[in-house]
């Protein structure tokens, strides 16, 4: 790595580290706010605080794109009205080098980005949303949970309450024969998964229907195995945005494995990889208008052109994935679209540089 390429490094993620701190003040404090209107039981202020603060790593992944395009403005105008890119030009560097050398930038914080989207971000985020919702639940939290449908197979599960420590409260099951009919529904007063993820139905009742009539089982317990286990149970209970990569790509494979409707999955996945990818292209975008349009402006004209670029990115991408989902389009081509848009504004701006 040459001496410039490191200057040039140093200078971007400097500028991208300032306005990122910025923005996640400015969302952890709107983020804090927002919490306050709806506090409850032993969820009190502190609580909300240590929220806003655990929401800080996926606020900050969703941020980086913004935040390294505005960076990479900043910085490297700052080199143009100092006549260092003027220089660097006059030394023989060519744009397609230059944007190599600052495309090195975009690869170190693309590569910070995966880790926190996939490490960072969504365990913290899950943390926060159980703590909430516990402090809410206040001494009642053992007995509260989500109802939840889940398929394994030829079996359906009703479950009254899915909560952190896999007591699910009563469970109705729904066997299917391979033609798609009923073939017996059972009842459970209490179910829990073991440590050998089997699953224990208390109180256990089963009408079975067969070709000359009806039989009813009953039993104080039973034991039951299912490809269902607590890891993926537990995907059940974690929104979509604050699970990892890793936990994304298992639970679409499950839906998909029983035939389930995975697009609010897929679309998160294809949109986190997209949002990943487009970070390192933002310092090359930045190069291209500090090269032509923005040459002689000052800060103010680099971080409204900015903050408008970044605005449009979030708003394209969040109105194509709901769109996608709503509209029953593929996730992976409705993901990569406002990647793609930023791809072809940058090639063509660069063309034009002289």
């Amino acid at each position: 790595m040459s001496l410039l390429t490191t200057y040039l490094m140093r200078t971007i993620i400097a500028s991208t580290l300032m306005v990122l701190l910025v923005l996640l003040a400015l969302g952890g404090l709107f983020e804090f706010i927002g919490q306050l209107e709806d506090t409850q039981a032993d969820y009190g202020v502190a609580q909300a605080l240590l929220f806003s603060l655990l929401r800080l790593p996926q606020l900050s992944f969703e941020t980086l794109p913004i935040a390294a395009l505005i960076g990479s403005l900043l910085g490297l105008g700052a080199l143009a009205t100092n006549s260092e890119m003027i220089v660097m030009r006059t030394a023989g560097l060519s744009v397609a080098r230059l944007a190599g050398m600052v495309a090195i930038s975009g690869l170190v914080m693309m590569i910070v980005t995966a880790l926190v989207a996939e490490f960072l971000g969504p365990p913290l985020d899950h943390f926060a949303r159980t703590m909430r919702d516990s402090a809410r639940a206040g001494h009642e939290r053992t007995s509260t949970g989500n109802a939840a449908w889940v398929k394994d197979g030829d079996v359906i599960l009703h479950l009254d309450r899915i909560n952190t420590e896999y007591n699910f409260g009563g469970v109705y099951l729904y066997r299917f024969n391979d033609d798609g009919t009923l073939k017996a529904i059972a009842r459970a007063e209490n179910a829990g998964i073991d440590e050998s993820d089997r699953w224990i139905l208390e109180n256990y009742r089963e009408t079975r229907f067969q070709n000359d009539g009806v039989q009813a089982v009953e039993s104080s317990l039973s034991v039951e195995s299912f490809e269902i286990n607590s890891e993926l149970l537990g995907v059940t209970l974690v929104k979509p945005i604050s699970l990892s990569g890793r936990g994304l790509a298992s639970y679409i494979s499950y839906l998909k494995k029983n035939e389930l409707n995975a697009a609010r999955y897929e679309t998160e996945l294809w949109s986190r990889i997209a949002q990943t990818v487009t970070v390192i292209i933002m310092p090359v975008l930045a190069l291209a208008f500090v090269f032509g349009s923005l040459r002689s402006s000052g800060a103010g004209g680099r971080l409204m052109l900015g903050v408008m670029i970044g605005l449009a990115y979030f708003l394209a991408s969040e109105m194509l994935a709901n769109s996608g989902q709503v509209f029953n389009l593929n996730p992976a081509i409705v993901a990569w679209v406002p990647m793609s848009f930023l791809l072809i504004v940058t090639v063509f701006a660069l063309s034009r540089v002289r």
